[in-house]
């Protein structure tokens, strides 16, 4: 018996940094599979070319069992390693199988219940296996062969979204041999490109054409396979009826029906628009040579206007609402709404009828027209669902069918109401932890994490001088100074060395204050918040007061009391106080109050 072999977090990267754009399209298909099989002890895993886990969705409450057998992110399945099994047997044989019980090589692996299909590329090579996998099952094989065929079933989907996608900007046949199905599952699919030369072809196809041609399919004439000619691909649109789209393969007698789809970036005179893709002006903004977060920004970019649902992670103050904002903005979305919700703000007894709205009549004190919800007012643009790990169980689940189904049920109403939302939903807590703890749904936890970006904290970050340099100017830009606000060397470096606990939200309000105090538009070290220039009155348990605030009579406790029931937001304060958000710090800065972090 032997361990589970787990790649390290920054290996199980670089596999799935190689499928990048595949795993998007696969992931629908992974979370597709197990909700069908939600609650019968399956475990779904895909797996990239080499063996290794790059997408898994299982029981998070059955986690450590799950590791120790090896179905998990990051486990490697190669034969070569593990012997025989489902993923690496699949990978050998290139067909979809069981691999059950006692059929398994090593020991660790005997109670487990493996099947396992392929998923090709277009040019014929495996590119992924679908795995659905389970810790215990019956002696008997024949009890998988529901799942032989659903994974089988489910990997042919994968295989053809992605072909799809892949080829959009190519003529791209589709064929049945059963005209009902032509337009919604086809089995055989073909690239072709502007001369009717195969540039790609789904592994069906593959197998179809190879019984009556001895060459290879890639590069031949689509003239030389099928009863067509390149210029009679227009007559295959969708519009023309299916039964008169038959055509004889070429050296048989069997039939099939074809739908031929128009290059999604060719004009009508044929010329191909260029498929490259560009990082938005509003998410390029969001750093300047930080290679960690560039990284994500480039995937934001993909996945811009993908429908699927998003998961940002982070540390408190990181920027995860500007990311969020900078995504819908570079969206085809950007016209529609952007509702930000605090999931922890909103109280228990609210959140129901504040994120679903509710009916008119529905309980007492409800408005006598009813009420839309934050759900409904983000209606065609992106519902932003901060602290979703705050989030009460029951509502959880009623999220959860918004994401399903598409549709929101108002409290008190009998009807539900169709929604079109984007959902980008942000934590700084682990997930998985909270799942494990019974505290946060497991469907409800995939289905939020269509793709996963993690930002970095500012200490890590590269680009610190520009962030401090970038908040200094849009302080500049918030005054009505003349002159832009500067910062001297010894006070800049002192801000490059700080560690940045609060991140961005912290680095904002130490510009805000040494900007409101600062003499003749120039910060000097004597501007900076005095926890950071004396790091041992730095307290992260109890707000950072300078000194005994007693002997600076009534004003200085007054102003402290006020700051700390706004829980230092200090727009509030200043606004309760009758004063400018300005003269509120220069009175901080003479009584020696420093804000918390």
């Amino acid at each position: 018996m032997q361990e589970a072999i787990i790649l390290p977090e920054n290996r199980i990267r670089e596999h799935k940094d190689q499928l990048e754009d595949f795993l998007h399209i696969a992931r629908h298909g992974v979370q597709a599979l197990y909700h069908q099989v939600a609650g019968l002890g399956y475990a779904i895993l895909l797996t990239d070319s080499h063996g290794i886990t790059v997408d898994f969705m299982g029981d998070i409450q059955l986690d450590p069992s799950l590791r120790k057998a090896g179905l998990y992110l990051g486990s490697n399945w190669n034969e070569r390693y593990v012997g025989t099994n489902g993923v690496g047997t699949c990978l050998s044989t290139g067909e979809a199988l069981t691999v059950h019980l006692d059929d398994h090589f090593d020991a660790t692996h005997i109670p487990l219940t493996c099947t396992a299909a392929p998923v090709y590329d277009a040019a014929g090579q495996i590119k992924a296996v679908l795995d659905i996998s389970a810790l215990t099952a019956p002696v008997d094989k024949n009890s998988q062969h529901l799942a032989l065929q659903l994974v089988r079933m489910v990997a042919h989907k994968i295989e053809n979204a992605y072909f799809l996608h892949q080829y959009r900007n190519q003529w791209i046949l589709r064929m049945s041999t059963a005209p009902e199905f032509l337009e919604v599952s086809p089995e055989y699919l073909l690239a072709v490109d502007a001369s009717g030369k195969v540039v790609g072809y789904n592994h069906l196809a593959q197998k179809l054409f190879v019984q009556h041609t001895s060459a290879h399919l890639m590069g031949q004439s689509i003239s030389d396979l099928i009863e067509l000619t390149v210029d009679d691909l227009p007559n295959y649109l969708a519009e023309r009826p299916v039964d008169r789209r038959a055509l004889k393969i070429h050296n048989s007698l069997q039939v099939v029906f074809l739908s031929v789809k128009w290059p999604a970036r060719r004009s009508m005179s044929g010329t191909e628009e260029s498929a490259t893709v560009t990082i938005p002006a509003e998410l390029s903004a969001l750093t300047q040579g930080d290679t960690q977060l560039e990284k994500q920004i480039t995937r934001a970019a993909r996945l811009a206007n993908s429908p699927i649902s998003i998961l940002v992670t982070g540390e408190t103050g990181s920027g995860k609402e500007y990311f969020a904002k900078a995504l819908h903005q570079s969206s085809e979305r950007r016209d529609g709404p952007f509702i930000a919700v605090n999931c922890a703000a909103i109280p228990d007894t609210l959140i129901e009828s504040e994120l679903f709205g509710y009916a008119p009549g529905s309980f007492s004190g409800a408005a006598t027209k009813g009420r839309k919800g934050l759900i409904q007012e983000a209606d065609g643009g992106t519902l932003f669902l901060d602290e979703i790990g705050d989030m009460p169980k029951a509502m959880q689940t009623r999220l959860l069918r918004v994401l399903s189904e598409k549709e929101v049920l108002p409290v008190g109403a009998q009807r539900p109401v169709p929604v079109n939302v984007r959902v980008i939903a942000a934590t700084h807590c682990n997930l998985e932890s909270r799942v494990r703890e019974g505290l946060f749904r497991d469907d409800l936890f995939y289905r939020l994490n269509g793709a996963h970006f993690t930002l970095p904290p500012v200490r890590e970050r590269k680009d610190l001088s520009w962030l401090i340099d970038r908040a200094i100017a849009q302080q500049s830009r918030h005054t009505a100074q003349q002159r832009p606000f500067s910062i001297d060397g010894e006070a800049k470096a002192l801000l490059m060395r700080h560690r940045w606990p609060g991140n961005l939200r912290e680095l904002t309000n130490v510009i805000d204050f040494s900007v409101a105090v600062c003499f003749d538009q120039l910060i000097t070290v004597g501007d900076l918040p005095e926890y950071l220039v004396n790091p041992e009155l730095n307290d992260p348990n109890s707000p950072l007061v300078a000194r005994d605030l007693s002997r600076h009579g009534k004003q200085a406790m007054e102003l402290l009391g006020e700051l700390e029931s706004c829980q230092w937001n200090v727009t509030a304060a200043a606004q309760n106080l009758g004063i400018s958000r300005m003269t509120l710090y220069r009175r901080m800065k003479q009584h020696g109050i420093t804000p918390p972090r």
